[in-house]
């Protein structure tokens, strides 16, 4: 069994384009993977276990699964943490344990950013976001990859001084003018695009009329807007089975999954009046799709291993 640690993946300095393409192929390709709902475990209040199983097809026509355990407790640090179980779908041999927090943030931001550049009004330029932590730092890395030549004002929440290290990781890139906001209903007022990366929200955190016509918000984590179910004109999200079981579901007006506007059998943003929702529940084909990729840029003779010493003989107790 190889393994494959969290610096062994920064090490390959993987760009943020290539997250997005990645996002990009997975998205189109989503009928062909297998992929139950996640499993969500509350142990505590405030913290959760997430098992996400999926199988994906790799670019060589090969068969690839895997699981990932996602886990947050609010009083670790960092609160999220994943690990990834990697193996040959074809013939059940077992490829890599690897570290998935590097996975988890850099597949999210770039499926935030697949969103915003499909569903966001053609024009957009005011960016509010809540919750700045590394989930939000990716889907800016990605966004200033992908719109390399477009200005954006970041609005960003002021929070326990983290506004002042979000604008700090980004002050090399002179594509954005950054402010700060104390209220949040004054943030999202005038905002094109709304991100929410915050990971525990137990309530719905603004009224009604804080979403402009034309906005598309983004719940990272989906928490704390059940408000807009009700009245936004289109909701959309990556899986079906994963949102299904939300409590307004029923009453979302217009619903489809993201990967049927790509494929132009759903219809996505038709006027820059529409408000629209994307629940980007967060969908283990993209973790597998992006495990393997990472697992076939090492070589497999340097890697680390470990041996499990699993029985060799068909009967063994």
């Amino acid at each position: 069994m190889n393994i494959i640690t969290h610096q062994d993946i920064i090490s390959l300095n993987i760009s943020p384009l290539d997250c997005y393409k990645w996002v990009e192929q997975m998205i189109a390709r989503k009928a062909d993977s297998i992929l139950p709902p996640k499993i969500s475990m509350k142990p505590l209040d405030g913290a959760f276990c997430n098992v996400m199983p999926s199988i994906v097809v790799s670019d060589d026509g090969s068969k690839v699964g895997g699981v990932k355990l996602v886990t947050r407790y609010p009083n670790r640090i960092p609160s999220l943490d994943s690990k990834l179980f990697l193996f040959n779908a074809d013939n059940g041999k077992f490829k890599a344990l690897m570290d998935a927090n590097w996975i988890t943030a850099m597949r999210t931001g770039a499926v935030a950013v697949h969103s915003i550049d499909l569903l966001a009004k053609k024009d957009f330029k005011t960016i509010a976001i809540i919750g700045l932590g590394n989930t939000a730092r990716a889907t800016i890395s990605v966004l200033a990859e992908k719109f390399r030549n477009r200005r954006f004002t970041l609005r960003l929440l002021k929070y326990k001084g983290q506004e002042q290290l979000f604008a700090e990781r980004f002050k090399q890139f002179d594509c954005f003018n950054i402010e700060y906001y104390e209220n949040i209903d004054n943030m999202f007022r005038g905002s094109d695009v709304i991100i929410s990366a915050a990971t525990y929200l137990p309530n719905d955190i603004c009224s009604d009329d804080a979403f402009d016509e034309g906005v598309l918000l983004v719940p990272i984590h989906t928490l704390g807007y059940t408000n807009c179910d009700l009245f936004f004109d289109k909701v959309f999200a990556d899986d079906t089975d994963h949102v299904k079981h939300f409590k307004n579901f029923a009453k979302f007006k217009r619903f489809a999954e993201v990967h049927n506007v790509v494929a132009g059998k759903a219809q996505g943003r038709e006027n820059d009046r529409e408000r629209i929702l994307v629940y980007n529940i967060g969908i283990a084909m993209h973790d597998i799709f992006f495990a393997d990729k990472i697992y076939n840029l090492f070589d497999e003779s340097k890697l680390k291993k470990i041996d499990f010493a699993e029985p060799c003989d068909k009967f063994w107790i």
